[in-house]
């Protein structure tokens, strides 16, 4: 028997305050007539009038009252596969399991899922993190020859084999700290054969390692030196060639890919921006987009407009976008590492999109210039002090809404029967550890697929 944390499905959440719990069914009725379907009897349940930091929780035409803790829980999984949550004296009365995993009596939590890295590159960028601590920007740096155009040189060098063997230590390390399931960007490659490069090298990580990686093509991650001042030449280039290339390996390997855009000043504009993704978005890709990181271009309400299944960074973002993310499906992405590794006061306005009524998700951004970091529970103390987000907020942007971030809400993210048995036993019975603490590793079982990972 142990305690068992079900993370609530997330897609929208709206504050209950004291008014709100006061006459927490009549909103359940409203919602009810306003076409939302109740999973489960929750019509029939009080809403506790103590609780004082319930959430509503909503997604189209669901709705779920949450946050839901379970004491003395237990979960059923069969071939990798949960197939029950429970009471624990309920599901041993149910099923005859051929093996038991005890929590003795710490906390079970959902894998977390990192939306947002890099992974992978080669080498190092420790002499710019010098530079930036005298006094350079990551503007100036970039603009100088350096920042993502240092690794994309190192990655046009490096062999497959050589970037698999760089970055397996890397999905090691997220591991450990209890990332279950995590995107991969390429992106510093920046011309067709080191692009389909780096696709291959997602792909052969994919197999080797526990980590499931979702792949994104990030060809619009900056412009080439070859292309220096003549990025619109570039644009035709990434349109006419890398994203059909990109199809094609779609195609040949089987996979799904995102399609994500640098939009920034400097880098990408929002017509450039707007061009490479209405263009993925016909060749079958998933759309996303690094928005608003140093400066308000619109990268935000262009994602919403697109149906991007992601906005990330959002840090500049005008209040009259993020009011956007409230009437679409895009999830918002916070990287709390970033601003963190370059210095930064300025975090993802945490409250004000979910006040706007969209969805945050948390990710590490791990890269080598701005927040080499591969522990999402580093990432959820630090959205918990400068995002202004409750341990349980961030948990949920850390799994489940994280997993909406990629487009895996459906498989995992959540202890719930039919998704993915992926599970974290903790050191702690309590959850709010997260946050809390830090500079500490809180996992101490990592459960992959029902199945306890060596980490």
């Amino acid at each position: 028997a142990f305690p068992l944390w079900l993370a609530p499905e997330q897609v929208r959440v709206l504050t209950i305050s004291d008014k709100f719990i006061e006459y927490g069914e009549a909103v359940v009725q409203k919602l009810t007539q306003a076409g939302f379907r109740a999973t489960g009897d929750f019509r029939s349940e009080k809403i506790n009038p103590k609780v004082r930091d319930a959430q509503l929780e909503l997604i189209p035409y669901m709705f779920v009252v949450g946050q839901r803790e379970m004491e003395n829980g237990a979960v059923a999984v069969r071939d990798g596969v949960i197939v029950a949550v429970g009471e624990t004296a309920v599901l041993r009365s149910r099923y005859n399991a051929a093996a038991t995993i005890s929590a003795h009596g710490r906390c079970l939590i959902p894998g977390f899922v990192d939306p947002h890295t890099h992974i992978p590159w080669a080498g190092d960028r420790a002499g710019e993190f010098e530079q930036r601590l005298a006094g350079a920007t990551y503007m100036e740096i970039m603009a100088a020859g350096g920042g993502i155009m240092s690794t994309v040189r190192q990655v046009r060098e490096a062999s497959l084999e050589a970037l698999v063997a760089a970055n397996l230590p890397r999905l090691d390390a997220m591991l450990h700290y209890g990332t279950t399931s995590m995107e991969a960007k390429t992106g510093y490659g920046l011309s067709l054969a080191a692009e389909i490069k780096l696709l291959n090298t997602i792909l052969a990580l994919d197999d080797l390692h526990a980590i499931d990686i979702t792949p994104t093509f990030l060809p619009a991650h900056a412009v080439p030196a070859e292309y220096d001042g003549r990025t619109d030449d570039y644009v035709n280039l990434v349109i006419d060639d890398m994203l059909p290339a990109g199809a094609e390996w779609m195609r040949r390997n089987g996979r799904t890919l995102f399609c994500d855009v640098f939009c920034e000043e400097g880098v990408f504009d929002l017509e450039q921006t707007r061009r490479i993704l209405m263009r993925a978005g016909m060749l079958g890709y998933g759309l996303k987009v690094h928005a608003d990181e140093f400066v308000g271009l619109g990268g935000t309400k262009l994602a919403v407009e697109l149906g991007a299944v992601s906005a990330d960074h959002l840090v500049e973002t005008p209040l009259a976008d993020i009011a956007a993310l409230g009437e679409g499906q895009t999830i918002a992405v916070g990287l709390p590492g970033t601003p963190f590794g370059l210095g930064h006061s300025k975090y993802t306005p945490a409250k004000a999109i979910l006040d706007a009524g969209g969805a945050l998700a948390l990710a590490t951004d791990c890269n080598p210039g701005t927040s080499w970091c591969e522990s999402m529970q580093m990432v959820i103390a630090l959205a918990c002090r400068y995002m202004g987000l409750t341990q349980a907020q961030a948990l949920v942007a850390a799994t489940l809404n994280s997993a909406y971030a990629i487009g895996r809400g459906h498989v995992v993210g959540s202890l719930e029967p039919g998704k993915q048995a992926d599970m974290l036993i903790l050191e702690t019975d309590d959850y709010r550890q997260l946050g809390y603490r830090y500079g500490v590793n809180l996992v101490q079982t990592v459960i992959k697929k029902g199945e306890v990972v060596n980490v």
